[in-house]
């Protein structure tokens, strides 16, 4: 799932593609997510949650987080985590979105943002059910 890089001999990054099969485009520098903090749903061996889905945060996902013990929209400043409204984009782990997905509370989904690697966990139907489509 990972490249190896025998330079430093330890996992690296998975390549930047989305599920659609083209290059990974950002979700989101405003806030700035992904788990490298480069504003991609990136992710690599040290990614145990997997941080791939591009989702467009709601009110109703939001609270249903906070219920299962993931709280998103109350700030961290310790953390530097600014708190997440609805309407902002956010790199969700899959399997909270999977979980979201099961109980109908899914997000939308932003496909050209969400990392292939992705499909490991969520079927390419669902996503697509649940894709963003601006107006």
């Amino acid at each position: 799932m990972f490249d190896q890089t025998p330079e430093q001999g330890r996992p690296g990054r998975a390549p930047s593609i989305n599920v659609l099969g083209g290059v990974l485009e950002p979700c989101s520098t405003r806030p700035v997510t992904g788990f490298y903090r480069d504003g991609c749903c990136n992710t690599g061996a040290e990614d145990l949650g997997l941080h791939t889905v591009c989702v467009v945060l709601t009110a109703e996902f939001l609270a249903f987080s906070k219920s299962r013990g993931n709280d998103l929209s109350t700030p961290m400043p310790q953390y530097g985590f600014p708190g997440l409204n609805p309407g902002e984009r956010w790199c969700l782990c899959a399997s909270r979105w999977k979980e979201a997905f099961d109980a109908n509370v899914a997000p939308q989904v932003v496909l050209e943002s969400t990392h292939a690697v992705t499909l490991h966990v969520v079927s390419l139907a669902a996503l697509k059910q649940h894709a963003f489509r601006p107006h």
